[in-house]
This record gives C-alpha cells, sequence and structure tokens, in this order.
C-alpha cells in the first residue's frame, strides 16, 4: 500500500476566527453566533504565489536601487507593502465592517482589505493573518474540519 499524496493538498482559502487584542475570540453578536473571521487564500494558491513573486521583486529592487546592498524598507514602506500584500491574499471579511470617523459609509471591497491591515491601530488584525497564512496546517483538510 502506497499514500497518495495527493490526499494531502491544502485547501486554497481558510478562515481565521479574529481575536481582540486581549486574545479573545470576536464574534459581532451577543449571543456568540456570528464570529468575525477573515477568509485568506492559503500558501498553495495562485493568489499567494503573485504576492510571493511580488516580495521577491521588491526585494530585488531595493538592492538595485542601493548599488546590491540589501535595504530594508522604511516603516510606512513596510505598513503600506504589508496592507497591500494581505488585502491582495483576502478573500473577504465575515461579520464586521470598516467605518472610520468622518467618513460616511462604511469602506467597501479591496480598500476595506487595504484599510484594515494598514490601520496601525488594528495591527493585531494584521499580524494575526500573517501567521495564520504563514502555516499551511489552518488549510490542511484537518483544520478545515475543526
Amino acid at each position: 500500500m502506497k499514500l497518495n499524496i495527493a490526499s494531502l493538498a491544502v485547501a486554497a482559502t481558510a478562515a481565521l476566527h479574529v481575536k481582540s487584542p486581549a486574545g479573545e475570540l470576536l464574534f459581532a453578536d451577543d449571543e456568540r453566533t456570528l464570529p468575525v473571521r477573515i477568509h485568506v487564500h492559503g500558501p498553495g494558491s495562485r493568489a499567494y504565489g503573485v504576492v510571493e513573486s511580488r516580495q521577491s521583486a521588491r526585494a530585488l529592487k531595493r538592492m538595485q536601487d542601493n548599488d546590491g546592498k540589501i535595504t530594508a524598507a522604511t516603516p510606512e514602506e513596510r505598513v503600506a507593502e504589508t496592507a497591500e500584500d494581505l488585502a491582495a491574499i483576502t478573500s473577504h471579511f465575515e461579520n464586521f465592517e470598516y467605518q472610520p470617523d468622518g467618513v460616511t459609509e462604511p469602506v467597501t471591497g479591496d480598500d476595506l482589505h487595504r484599510a484594515v491591515y494598514a490601520n496601525q491601530g488594528l495591527g493585531f488584525i494584521t499580524k494575526q493573518v500573517a501567521k495564520f497564512v504563514g502555516d499551511w496546517g489552518n488549510f490542511s483538510a484537518a483544520s478545515k474540519a475543526a
């Protein structure tokens, strides 16, 4: 008998149940029946591959622009690039919206994803998503069943 390795292929997307800054699972309702989740494309997806290519291209461009020296992004560039990358692998948000002060309507679509990830006050969300997508196990059949 041999293992059919194809049976271990991961799902293209998975849902992250978002936690508060204090580490508590977030729900949109008092009954705790509407989980606040972010659905993301995982490391086995095409969307993730596109982001990895973009990250490599950025690193190479920085090196070219700095005479072949490895140079880190500025803090502002890092926040913007992380927001752009995570937005590109985000399928959708579930049970939450984003409406900054002074804005009459909630932000929607890709702008919503970028805005949440770029808001440093919501950095706890950005960190959770980055950690979640970095773990192939979150996209396995076993994790989907849990």
